[in-house]
């Protein structure tokens, strides 16, 4: 069928619609507490679905399905671990980062360990998200390519610029609230799918239950007591728990949400409310891969990629206006992720680069830099997806895998400066090179799936950074 007038419509009048809304909280920041903390003001349940909207971006929206198409339901045991990974963070590091007042995660390692620490770590996370970041930039010129018929590399252009618009002006406060929106947007956008599959599917759910039953598609666990095996039950809720202490925990993306809070408490209940809500959506991202494959019938193949099957459809099989609708929930989803990217990256390198280098700089000429960085990591991340273009394989495993392969090295380190008092910086640092190097080697030189890459690099971390400050002990350790 392909899109029409209603459908580029109802694209323009979103895109228009959330640049506007963002930009709605520009006059709001005077200080850098406003611009990048929102004014520690925002309720728990706007913040609960910002983390939601946040670890949401566009290759989960077309890649989730994708992998179901071609799998089953297994990464569901991921995602349960993650929900057991918040909890864990509401009791170790939510209490440390409410002691004092923080921009971002990295401030806590200098209250442990030193301003060194604190660069390695911050330095860490920029690198390491950018990278991510890039890679999720360059999913959502899949949807637009297929979608508006534009080259890839303009795509990534057009949403990057009215992206970096409200979260220029805006700050955090512009992020969280178009998170709020975008997060309607893109979960009301997938039930329309759901539903419309239901209804082009001959017999309906009792078809598409039938067919995916038998061929095993419903499958949620994995009890194989095999390593190589990415989404097994031991894989995915241990690799999971970890990955989640590691990127909501030690992760400026998120943490930066949670110290928006206006409480601890109310920090911790946005955190794990969070977690329930992101395993009802991916079960229901799941659910349509799996629909997909009943109502296609054909491998992957066919496509090219498994991450074209979702936009596809929804070009080709929706009828017009709806099919609009759900190419603007996806963009919504690519726009709240690369805006929080946009602002973390930012909070980073003021707080924890300049503002240590220029103590002496006022209010204005920070906040004049803030939104000069923001234009800048917009850049970078614009570079990195056209680089990201010759990138092979499922994106949603890739930006996973990028991810990891930093956050072993840095939970590692977070859990010596909460949980030890032995630990000095030496012995951190020699731990999170080491544990760092691991990761890098797991995922260039190995065939060890990517949920097992931050347990080993944390544990690596931790043991040799323990190990180290016993035989090179500090001459005083800072007390967290």
């Amino acid at each position: 069928m392909g899109l029409n007038k209603l459908d580029f419509a109802i694209i323009a009048i979103y895109l228009a619609g959330i640049t506007l809304f963002g930009l709605r909280f520009r006059k709001r920041h005077r200080t850098l507490r406003d611009y990048f903390l929102a004014g520690r003001e925002i309720p728990w349940w706007a913040i609960a679905l910002s983390i939601v909207a946040a670890e949401t971006s566009t290759l989960t929206i077309i890649s989730i399905p994708g992998l179901a198409y071609d799998t089953n339901f297994t990464f569901l045991q991921v995602v349960m671990g993650y929900v057991i990974g918040r909890i864990a963070i509401s009791f170790l590091l939510l209490p440390h980062y409410f002691r004092g007042d923080l921009y971002t995660a990295y401030e806590l390692i200098e209250r442990r360990f030193g301003r060194g620490l604190r660069s390695l770590t911050a330095g860490l996370f920029l690198l390491t998200r950018a990278a991510a970041e890039g890679v999720r930039v360059y999913a959502v010129s899949i949807v637009v390519s297929i979608a508006l018929g534009t080259g890839e590399i303009a795509s990534i252009a057009i949403i990057t610029a009215l992206t970096l618009i409200y979260t220029f002006e805006g700050g955090l406060a512009a992020v969280i609230w178009t998170d709020v929106v975008q997060t309607a947007i893109y979960v009301g956008g997938t039930l329309i799918g759901l539903a419309t599959l239901l209804h082009l599917v001959p017999g309906g759910w009792t078809a598409i239950h039938a067919a995916a039953a038998s061929a095993h598609k419903f499958q949620m666990f994995d009890f194989s007591p095999t390593f190589s095996i990415a989404y097994t039950f031991w894989a995915g809720v241990i690799g999971g728990t970890f990955f989640t202490l590691a990127s909501h925990g030690t992760d400026q993306l998120i943490v930066q949400r949670l110290l928006a809070a206006r409480a601890q408490r109310q920090s911790a209940i946005a955190l794990i409310s969070s977690g329930v809500a992101v395993l009802a959506q991916f079960a229901l991202f799941l659910l349509v891969g799996v629909m997909l494959w009943v109502f296609y019938g054909t491998p992957s193949s066919v496509f090219g990629r498994s991450d074209r099957i979702y936009p596809t459809f929804i070009v080709t099989h929706m009828p017009h206006g709806i099919s609009g609708l759900l190419i603007a929930a996806i963009l919504a989803a690519a726009m709240s992720n690369l805006s929080a990217a946009l602002n973390s990256l930012s909070s980073s390198a003021i707080m924890d680069f300049y503002a240590r280098l220029r103590p002496q700089a006022d209010e204005q000429t920070k906040m004049r830099l803030s939104r000069l960085a923001t234009l800048l990591w917009a850049l970078v991340l614009f570079g990195l997806a056209v680089i990201a273009l010759h990138k092979v394989g499922r994106v949603v495993e890739v930006g996973l895998q990028i991810a990891s392969v930093a956050y072993g090295a840095l939970l590692g380190a977070f859990l010596l400066g909460t949980l030890t008092r032995r630990a000095n910086s030496f012995g951190v640092a020699i731990g999170m090179l080491c544990g760092f190097g691991i990761e890098l080697y797991l995922w260039l030189g190995t065939h060890v799936p990517w949920t097992w890459w931050v347990l080993i690099g944390s544990c690596v971390t931790f043991a040799l950074g323990w190990t180290t400050s016993f035989f090179f002990p500090a001459a005083e350790v800072k007390s967290a």
